[in-house]
């Protein structure tokens, strides 16, 4: 099935959906709600759709580690996801609600230990903020399932911000009113039928490598001071 690209790759998706909130920000701030927006990428895909967004907001570009919990045996499908700090969800599917307790702790714990690997590579270039009291904008480079922007979700809302977005350029439109319990708002700029994918519907998109999400969260922080090079050497350091 031959499908029209939407965007030509992740910075050209990340600076439409930039435009997109810029008035819905300004508009939220109006209302009185004056909260200080903070963005977080779902790494690494969505690093690189985040950077225009927090650019175009002047606000610092953070990350939350979300994982999907797999099986061995179809590593595609999601039955459940989990964060680096543990947030978890699982599918509401009756069949993985109801195996072995055991066998689900061993594939929570191997998702976790991949979304705190994943964490320590990228937390160098993060800045340290505080979402109390912030508006967080949850940004991927597309949804697929839900499940691992879902979990994320829970993570931001464990600190109090003042408000959860869900931010993302392409999800399916029947997922709609399931992501809505998640957050206070939703801006999808794309939601096409039959979906099948996220990568259908942009006309580049490789995998994005660690360094290069890392080399997005250094160059942003830096530049706007959200964290300096000392404090990335050390956070480095730290890691190794």
């Amino acid at each position: 099935m031959h499908t029209v690209p939407l965007f030509s790759d992740r910075a050209d998706a990340g600076e439409q959906l930039a435009q997109a909130l810029i008035p819905l920000v300004s508009r939220l701030h109006a209302t009185g709600i004056d909260a200080t927006p903070i963005v977080y990428a779902l790494p690494r895909g969505g690093i690189p759709v985040a950077a225009p967004v927090a650019r175009a907001l002047n606000c610092p570009l953070d990350i939350v580690v979300a994982k999907k919990i797999t099986t061995a045996r179809n590593p595609e499908l999601a039955i459940g996801a989990v964060t680096s700090s543990g947030v978890v969800l699982w599918s509401g599917q009756r069949r993985w609600r109801n195996k072995n307790p055991q066998w689900r702790e061993i594939v929570l714990a191997q998702a976790q230990e991949k979304a705190q690997a994943q964490l320590a590579q990228l937390q160098p270039g993060c800045p340290k903020t505080n979402p109390t009291g912030a508006l967080a904008l949850l940004v991927d480079d597309g949804i697929a399932t839900g499940m691992t922007i879902a979990a994320a979700t829970e993570a931001v809302k464990a600190h109090n911000p003042a408000q959860v977005w869900i931010c993302t350029p392409v999800a399916p439109r029947g997922l709609i009113r399931w992501l809505s319990q998640w957050c206070d708002r939703m801006v999808i700029l794309q939601t096409p039928e039959p979906f099948l994918s996220v990568s259908r519907f942009y006309l580049n998109f490789p995998q994005v490598k660690t360094q290069e999400a890392l080399s997005y969260l250094q160059q942003h922080n830096y530049k706007h001071n959200y964290i300096t090079i000392s404090e990335s050497s050390v956070n480095a350091s730290l890691e190794h």
